[in-house]
């Protein structure tokens, strides 16, 4: 292979075998198969069609946002390198070698404006009846990239001549200037080339409705993101439609993720194999940007390997100042490695430490010592027939204090001992837990406990979430007593709640009046990350587990975020 400053596969390899660069184990193998397969002319190169991908692309391609933008995208030999093999590594009749692509990247590595660069350069050059498709599972994630290939467009020098030609008028004020027919236009459904018939869509995850469409390039954004059968499905039908083209590409660019047996873990499967020497496909092209070590995740010089554009659009201090918070928290470490290390976490993962669970534990305190005070109440009321909880949250001096309660049916102490594995006599000796009806819960209980907090210990909440999945009558008959009730739903809309709470009891703002059921519910507690938007929801650690002790606190801290404009300065309970 020839050995020139313009060889961007051959200058990258060098630079990854001599140490200049950091790449991980996939990345190196993936340009060793390449490098290999050409010195052994399994598949060729083709200089001027690789170096035109990236000439055109630097020189018609720009940053549409941020502190670069509107200037023109400078490639970083990482990707030129990407370009190259994409383009101008072809069969022996000409045609591009690969045609399936998983190109996996952290996040900040200019990924979402590479791809539209990408889809942008075969809108424009690939011929007569181009048709590229941007595909993510809903409508306004497509747009990411479509909205870039459009505003590419419009900041393109040649665009901005050919728009401005057209708008020239004669004195009777007609145009001047035929329109040109190279020139983009934005159509309503799509982006136009009317010279070349050729076309831009974007489209949601939709199997049914996407036969036959017969893409030159199809973009899988986030494909680590596509659920399980209808990623699957999705992903199918588009590579099925490439059948009638020679060079159309799949390309899938995303970070990892959380969804488990989807497409992202059939093309990581196929790619590790591929990889690995084991397996006969000649179309496909992994390129793989993710850790080795995973012990090593908050190691600089490690991470360098998800991150090749470490430097350039993501800053090492930035990176630190990420780390930093993934370290004090385990839930923000899961989502650390998928979008900072490239490594698939699974969707629920246990949410507070030990030493943060601990930590919050104080014991000597009791409702007397709160008199007098203001606070807010939750309500996990679960089944009649298992563990329903409640809890009041007390501020004073700056520091919130919770106390919980706990029921349990009398008839059921033995059954749920047995089924759950869980000392729940011991507890009930401790007082940590009450019986409460033979069978079923007798909702009374609740209600005579938040009466017994006013009647008794002077105390007065003033808003109380619930959540809505049971027992209308206990509402009723609170909020006639003159209880203030909040409904509450437990979804991914808590995600700043679960933040907030998550960073009391971290700073050690939020203390929880020893209860060792409510110590057993943080233990238990997990998170559920939505891979797309990163919101996340209490979910239990496992199955047989119960966190309904958190359920009611999130509740409670729920209705004090919510309402703390109107309520806030009496919770602090100044002078009380």
């Amino acid at each position: 292979m020839k050995k020139n400053t313009d060889n961007y596969i051959f200058a990258y390899y060098q630079q990854i075998k001599d140490g200049s660069v950091t790449v991980g184990v996939w990345v190196r193998k993936v340009y060793e198969y390449i490098v290999n397969g050409l010195q052994n002319k399994a598949f060729f190169f083709d200089q001027k069609k690789a170096n035109h991908a990236v000439n055109w692309i630097e020189r018609h391609c720009f940053h549409t946002e941020g502190e670069l933008a509107p200037g023109a995208l400078k490639l970083e030999l990482w990707q030129k390198a990407f370009l190259s093999v994409l383009f101008g590594v072809v069969d022996a009749d000409g045609n591009r070698q690969f045609r399936e692509v998983l190109l996996v990247i952290a996040r900040k590595n200019g990924k979402t404006l590479f791809a539209a660069a990408i889809v942008r350069y075969i809108w424009s050059t690939d011929g007569f009846g181009t048709r590229c498709f941007t595909v993510a599972p809903k409508l306004d994630q497509a747009e990411l990239s479509y909205n870039n290939i459009w505003v590419m467009t419009t900041l393109d020098p040649e665009y901005q001549q050919k728009f401005a030609e057209s708008r020239v008028l004669d004195s009777s004020r007609r145009k001047m200037n035929p329109d040109d027919p190279t020139m983009e236009k934005h159509r309503q459904t799509d982006l136009y080339i009317p010279g070349t018939n050729s076309t831009v869509k974007k489209i949601a995850l939709n199997a049914r409705k996407s036969d036959g469409f017969n893409p030159s390039i199809t973009l899988c954004d986030e494909i680590a993101s596509w659920q399980g059968d209808s990623g699957l499905k999705q992903y199918e039908v588009m590579k099925s439609g490439m059948g009638a083209r020679k060079q159309s590409i799949l390309l899938s660019i995303t970070t990892a993720g959380y969804v488990n047996d989807g497409i992202y873990d059939e093309l990581l499967k196929r790619s590790t194999r591929f990889l690995n020497g084991d397996s006969k496909e000649k179309r496909l092209l992994p390129v793989l940007y993710m850790i080795d070590d995973v012990d090593k995740w908050n190691d600089i010089n490690e991470l360098k390997k998800s991150n090749p554009n470490l430097g350039v659009s993501v800053s090492v201090d930035y990176l630190l100042e990420e780390i930093a918070i993934a370290e004090g928290s385990l839930s923000k470490r899961n989502e650390f490695m998928v979008k900072y290390a490239c490594i698939k976490q699974n969707s629920s993962a246990a949410w507070l430490d030990s030493k943060v669970i601990e930590n919050s534990i104080v014991t000597g305190l009791t409702l007397d010592d709160f008199k007098g005070c203001y606070c807010v109440a939750g309500i996990d009321l679960s089944r009649t027939t298992d563990l329903t909880a409640a809890c009041i949250v007390v501020e004073r001096d700056g520091i919130s204090y919770v106390f919980t309660k706990f029921w349990m049916p009398g008839e059921r102490v033995e059954e749920m001992t047995q089924r759950d594995g869980i000392p729940y006599n011991i507890y009930l000796q401790k007082g940590y837990l009450n019986t409460s009806g033979d069978n079923f819960i007798d909702y009374n209980d609740c209600f005579n406990w938040f009466k017994e907090l006013i009647e008794k210990y002077e105390l007065m909440p003033l808003k109380c979430g619930f959540d809505r999945y049971n027992s209308q009558y206990l509402i009723n008959d609170m909020s006639n007593y003159g209880f203030h009730m909040d409904s509450v739903y437990q979804g991914t809309n808590l995600s700043p709640v679960i933040d907030e709470c998550e960073g009391l009891l971290r700073d050690g703002k939020l203390k929880i009046v020893e209860n060792d059921v409510m110590k057993m519910h943080m233990y238990d507690s997990a998170l559920k990350v939505d891979a797309e938007t990163m919101r996340k929801r209490l979910v239990k650690v496992s199955t047989y587990v119960h966190i309904d002790g958190m359920a009611a606190l999130l509740d409670a801290l729920c209705v004090k975020q919510k309402w703390s404009s109107e309520v806030g300065q009496q919770l602090k309970n100044q002078g009380r």
